[in-house]
């Protein structure tokens, strides 16, 4: 599988490249008006690759197999910090929110750390329970505990956008490992009024709904987000306005460096760029899936195949936000968005990946 490999890394340092260079030009303006440094986001999106790096050097050098025994402790480990970042004075709120521990410099949101460590608890039990997986009680309820307690926990932060993709994850990573297709109905029979309750106690996301039906009935309130992406998609046309001379970072678009990054890459390099990312995504998809069919330990293929459908799907929310077919979500688009915790472990989960395709061939 090392041609496989290599494409996989060819694509994936392709969209972090994308991602440096469009970081920049998406955050000069806003990182000299508010620090005063055009390069504040940039310095520090390095930074974060860098640690990101780091840490996938050393997950590559190890054997992916290593970390099956401990997955129980990491699950457990994640349950902890995401409890204890609700607690005032320890967890670092900002916007309404209370995701991050701050360590100097690094923001550390556990809730990315939750992600994949619920990947790597769900495979490993699905590669030791595969006799008993169609049972309700055994095979099912288990790992359903353990990710309502990890989604109660980002719920609360509140989050909702990770909750769900921890949860859809991990869903469909149960029916390809062989769960009952009434046992997941039953489920999001379950899920669904909570859903709705969750959305409707909140007015923002209210908002956010009401914004995704018609953004621009209130294209100066709630759906000002929105009309100002489509704006910034739309006037770039076919080739774009050129690199660095977008209109809709010069503060119309909030969050354009990070939730809105693809708005900026439409506008700047037009409906080519645009497709182009979505075409090294779906490439992605597609080598990462490949590596995954070939992997005959089980624990490595549903951790590979919850890697993809992790950075996948993520990818699917922020282009369908983008361009107004999701609500907004607030996820990032992978190895792009500026961000400190999910730069980090999406690399993490890109060397577990490698890992598990090298360990394959020996």
């Amino acid at each position: 599988m090392r041609q496989e490999r290599v494409n996989l890394t060819i694509t994936v340092l392709t969209l972090i490249c994308v991602g440096i260079v469009m970081i920049y030009s998406a955050s000069c303006v806003n990182a000299m008006q508010t620090y005063g440094d055009s390069l504040y986001y940039l310095k520090r999106h390095v930074f974060f690759l860098a640690l990101g790096l780091v840490a996938s050097f050393f997950i590559l050098r190890m054997d992916y197999r290593q970390i099956q025994p401990h997955a129980r402790m990491l699950i457990g480990i994640c349950a902890v910090l995401l409890f204890f970042v609700l607690i005032p004075h320890i967890g670092s709120e900002s916007y309404g929110a209370r995701r991050w521990f701050k360590l100097g410099v690094f923001h550390f949101q556990p809730s990315e750390l939750a992600k994949l460590a619920m990947i790597i608890y769900t495979a490993d039990f699905l590669s030791r329970k595969q006799q008993v997986i169609k049972s309700f009680w055994h095979g099912f309820v288990p790992p359903l505990l353990v990710m309502g307690v990890l989604c109660a926990l980002t719920v609360k932060q509140p989050d909702l956008g990770t909750t769900l993709e921890i949860a859809v994850v991990t869903l469909t990573m149960l029916f390809l490992g062989g769960a009952r297709l009434w046992h997941l109905a039953l489920i999001f029979c379950s899920a669904a009024p909570l859903l709705i309750y969750l959305i409707a106690k909140e007015p923002y996301r209210m908002a956010r709904i009401i914004a995704f039906l018609d953004p621009w009935q209130d294209s100066q309130g709630i759906g000002f987000q929105l009309t100002q992406s489509q704006i910034a998609l739309g006037s770039g046309g076919i080739f774009g306005v050129g690199l660095g001379h977008s209109q809709a970072k010069l503060f119309y678009l909030p969050a354009a460096h990070t939730d809105f990054i693809l708005s900026i890459i439409g506008e700047e390099l037009g409906l080519v760029g645009t497709l182009s990312i979505i075409m090294l995504f779906s490439l992605f998809i597609w080598q990462g899936t490949r590596i995954v069919r070939q992997t005959n330990n089980p624990f490595g293929y549903f951790t590979g195949m919850g890697i993809v459908m992790m950075l996948g799907l993520q990818a699917v929310v922020n282009v369908g936000v983008s361009i107004g077919a999701f609500p907004t979500k607030g996820l990032p688009l992978p190895f792009i968005s500026y961000g400190g915790s999910a730069l980090i472990f999406h690399l993490m989960a890109i060397a577990l990946l490698l890992n598990i395709s090298k360990t394959e061939d020996y």
